[in-house]
């Protein structure tokens, strides 16, 4: 428990570890997929998820979580996108394109998550980070380009695109929700997402696989899926929705990677696609952003510490708590105006 809390406070290091995780799953995924249902696939990666953190909340004593009503619309909302339609969509695109171009495709949820960010939800955005999601769309162009046109290679394309769509919007309401705790966040989803999915696998007439493909799939689905997903909850808490998708764009050459490592070919198109989204990557992963910035009076509840460099954290308690000891209550933020450099955090959420 302390282990994951302590790497899920930096939001760099939570994203990029999630990213690690993520990536991998594509690769494995598609080797699950032999002569098994997409839809099946799907529910059973997502039941891990669920049922892997569900039994580490109980093992490490997580305590109980009451959602804000306020916020239970869109966490619905977050579940139906990423949780249902997203994995459903990128099953369907890894049985008709190689793992590691569908790895890579991947990048687009990044530059789907950021333009919702941007324009839907009023996040800030600059011309350093413009510039690396522009690189990053040339990279997905290029790697998506079919060699032959017709609907054999335009439909798994499409369908990978279609889940990194969902993903995007999964990511920007549960930023909304993203305050909670992250193991809760994700082990809701992944129970609610995966047995909607199996029962819709099942009314369809998918078959159960083999007992070790149903236990492969779970465990991929647990670390994949629910360790990564709780650690990208609380890099959102940290860096705001469209830099995580960022540094979450790491995950597909990871992704890549394994699969280059598995036996697949290194082609042009693959290694030109991989230099344009690794620059917009490093255009991401570089920014520094800082200026005078004035913070409202605000009253919320999440998990924070007091380590005396946080100016933000600064009330008093009822009863003592150490120095660099994680808690949560209710607190109070007094207005405040000062220049540091930051993102677009929960206490960050200032106009430009």
């Amino acid at each position: 428990m302390n282990i994951l809390k302590k790497i899920a406070s930096s939001g760099p290091q939570a994203a990029l570890l999630a990213a690690l995780l993520f990536g991998a799953a594509t690769p494995l995924a598609g080797m699950l997929l032999k002569d098994n249902s997409p839809w099946m696939i799907a529910a059973l990666l997502y039941l891990g998820s669920g049922l892997g953190l569900t039994i580490y909340r109980r093992i490490s004593g997580a305590s109980q979580i009451l959602p804000v009503r306020s916020e239970l619309l869109w966490f619905a909302g977050a579940i139906a996108c990423g949780g249902v339609l997203a994995p459903v969509l990128l099953m369907i695109g890894l049985t008709g394109m190689p793992a590691s171009s569908a790895s890579l495709l991947l990048n687009a949820e990044g530059v789907f998550t950021a333009l919702l960010a941007w324009f839907a939800f009023k996040e800030n955005v600059d011309k350093r980070i413009m510039t690396g999601m522009l690189a990053i769309v040339v990279g997905a162009v290029i790697l998506s380009w079919p060699a032959q046109t017709g609907p054999m290679t335009l439909w798994p394309m499409l369908a990978v695109l279609g889940a990194c769509l969902a993903w995007g919007l999964d990511n920007n309401l549960t930023r909304k929700v993203s305050l909670n705790d992250a193991t809760w966040i994700a082990s809701v989803k992944g129970l609610v997402a995966g047995g909607t999915n199996l029962a819709l696998a099942l009314l369809a007439g998918a078959n159960f696989p083999e007992m070790p493909v149903i236990g492969a799939t779970l465990l991929v689905g647990f670390l994949a899926y629910g360790v990564s997903l709780a650690l990208f909850v609380a890099a959102l808490r940290h860096l705001g929705t469209a830099r995580t998708g960022a540094y979450f764009s790491v995950a597909p050459f990871f992704g890549a990677g394994l699969a280059l490592l598995t036996g697949e070919k290194l082609t042009l198109q693959l290694a030109v696609a991989g230099l344009f989204m690794a620059w917009g990557i490093w255009l991401h992963l570089s920014e520094r952003h800082a200026h005078t910035h004035r913070h409202e009076n605000m009253e919320h509840d999440h998990e924070h510490t007091h380590d005396g460099n946080d100016e933000h954290h600064l009330h008093d308690h009822d009863v003592p708590v150490l120095p660099g000891t994680t808690h949560r209550h209710r607190h109070q933020h007094i207005g405040l105006t000062h220049s540091h450099a930051h993102y677009p955090d929960a206490h960050h959420r200032h106009q430009h």
